[in-house]
């Protein structure tokens, strides 16, 4: 039930037809006739919106709209994949990659009790990973992190926000038996052969966003255990600019209403 004044959001995933299989079955990520907000209807780059309201998350006290904005797209793909992940407290997981997905992965996966692996290009990102969860740190270019992986006993899930086929493919082999590589983005094929999947009974499967719920939750869980995500804020009148200083931003920019 909403009322005039709630506190809400809508994330990337804009809302479901209700009548489907998928949606009937509860699989409303799945929905034969979803919406995509900013795609199947405006939203994002204005001031005002409409939405369905089956897309509507409600908003905890605790958190502001400008911190809102990155958990209701990058948090929440982060959060489901690590809370649906075979991974329980203690185990080891892999982030790879430290931007916009993956600095808020790694906080979650601490707050979840994971022994944390952070993986990034170079060791500019080093201090700022383990400030925020990282109980490890691999360096991409020195190192092949699957090795890396291998050599700390392997890693029971391995969440990857990078679309470089080459290193996804690399991760493969730092996966322990019964281990899952969650790919969350990417173009380029991945290549590994069914053997190496087989004999230690790996999988790789693909993790994306939220419905609405899943978004609430995700909230939630960030005021609980005081998760943020690190941010630049630009007016509407800028968002030309935010869009092309995305390569550079900090983490995750955000615009701001008029």
């Amino acid at each position: 039930m909403w009322n005039v004044g709630d506190r809400v959001g809508v994330g990337w995933f804009g809302g479901s037809d209700l009548t489907c299989d998928y949606c009937r079955r509860g699989d409303f990520l799945n929905c034969v006739d979803r919406k995509i907000v900013g795609s199947t209807y405006d939203g994002g780059y204005a001031q005002y919106m409409v939405a369905p309201q089956d897309a509507v998350a409600r908003m905890p006290e605790g958190l502001d709209f400008p911190e809102a904005a990155p958990m209701m797209c990058a948090g929440v793909t982060a959060f489901n994949a690590l809370r649906r992940s075979h991974a329980g407290p203690g185990d080891l997981i892999a982030i790879h990659g430290f931007g916009g997905l993956g600095h808020l992965a790694v906080q979650f996966a601490r707050a979840m009790g994971f022994r944390t692996v952070a993986i990034s290009r170079g060791r500019v990102k080093q201090e700022l990973a383990r400030r925020l969860g990282a109980d490890e740190f691999v360096d991409s270019t020195a190192t092949d992190p699957g090795d890396a992986l291998h050599a700390m006993g392997g890693a029971v899930a391995i969440l990857d926000t990078v679309s470089l086929g080459g290193l996804q493919s690399a991760l493969v082999n730092g996966l322990k038996p019964n281990g899952q590589l969650l790919v969350l983005e990417g173009l380029d094929p991945i290549h590994v052969t069914g053997h190496n999947l087989v004999q230690p009974q790996l999988s790789i499967s693909g993790r994306y966003a939220g419905h609405a719920r899943d978004s609430e939750e995700t909230l939630n869980f960030a005021v609980l255990r005081n998760i943020r995500p690190i941010i630049e804020t630009y007016p509407l009148d800028r968002a030309e600019e935010a869009f092309e200083n995305l390569s550079q931003a900090n983490l995750r920019s955000v615009l701001l209403p008029q």
